[in-house]
């Protein structure tokens, strides 16, 4: 890999600036269907685990994935992504699980909203969440604690990352609710659109029946 200045980019190093993103208004009705529907379409796949929830009861996000790996701790390369964030995008950050130091806060995400950012899902912990709250910034993360970050800045910006066990591809649409973050991949993400709908069509013809006591199944 040869960046635009000419250097190469080892793994672990390397950033990308530009790559695809989804059709906005796939990504705009994706937003407005249950993280779990959206699941269910995707043959029960997608969905992170359970350990990453939302840091506030009631956070809600849907949009383009800006993935970013870092070191245990370290937070620099999420800095550097949101220099490169387009409106409407989620910050996606593989932090190697660590609850040791967080790699997010409040003055990140009063940073990430002023540059339009959507939301953030980490597989690591941030701090501050009471801030959080109050922002209404919907944070997804697998814990807090106020033990705060390095910024020696290695990782990577724009590229494939594991998240909650899940890869993300930078561009994939990644919703998030009460219930969960699932990852729908981009070339896909109209069709799972398509099959949302019927199924919420489906459920509530199901729901019908069961107010009126008959079985679901």
């Amino acid at each position: 890999m040869v960046d635009s200045s000419g250097s190469t980019q080892l793994p672990g190093a390397r950033v990308a600036r530009e790559w695809e993103r989804p059709d906005s208004a796939v990504v705009a009705h994706l937003g407005e269907i249950p993280a779990a529907v959206v699941a269910d379409c995707m043959y029960r796949t997608g969905a992170m685990g359970a350990e990453i929830r939302s840091v506030w009861r009631g956070g809600r996000l849907c949009g383009p994935a800006l993935t970013v790996l870092v070191r245990s701790g370290d937070n620099a390369r999420i800095h550097e992504a949101m220099g490169l964030a387009k409106v409407g995008d989620v910050l996606v950050v593989n932090a190697q699980g660590s609850l040791a130091h967080a790699v997010f806060g409040e003055l990140m995400a009063t940073r990430a909203r002023a540059v339009g950012i959507a939301g953030l899902v980490v597989d690591g912990a941030v701090r501050d969440v009471a801030d959080l709250e109050l922002m209404k910034f919907p944070v997804f993360s697998v814990g807090s604690s106020p033990g705060g970050p390095t910024k020696e800045g290695t990782g990577e910006v724009g590229y494939p990352v594991a998240c909650g066990r899940v890869v993300v591809n930078p561009g994939d649409i990644v919703l998030a609710d009460d219930d969960g973050v699932v990852v729908v991949p981009r070339e896909a993400s109209a069709a799972v659109l398509a099959a949302a709908r019927e199924r919420l069509h489906q459920e509530a013809e199901k729901r019908v029946a069961a107010q009126s006591g008959r079985p679901l199944v």
